[in-house]
């Protein structure tokens, strides 16, 4: 069971490095948002897993509260890309 825990934590961790691709070399500002939300998620998604690997059950509520950190960062940000223009 650990193996499989351990490999999703590295699958997890190679979707992260995309997700962080896709952020940098978007060619939108809207494209760069969405990378950097999927960021957030599957950083989301990596610590409750590693939290589970490592069999510390409080790291879910880290991950939760940083899951609304990132929703409510995301929806700061798309507010303010809705009143400017942004530079592309």
């Amino acid at each position: 069971m650990t193996d499989i825990l351990a490999a999703a934590c590295i699958a997890i961790l190679v979707v992260m490095a995309l997700a962080l691709i896709r952020a940098f070399k978007a060619p939108t500002v809207y494209d760069r948002v969405l990378g950097v939300n999927m960021f957030g998620t599957k950083t989301v998604l990596f610590i409750a897993v590693s939290g589970f690997l490592m069999g510390r059950p409080d790291f879910l509520d880290i991950a939760i509260v940083y899951a609304l950190i990132n929703f409510i960062g995301m929806v700061a940000v798309l507010r303010f890309f809705e009143y400017t223009s942004p530079i592309e």
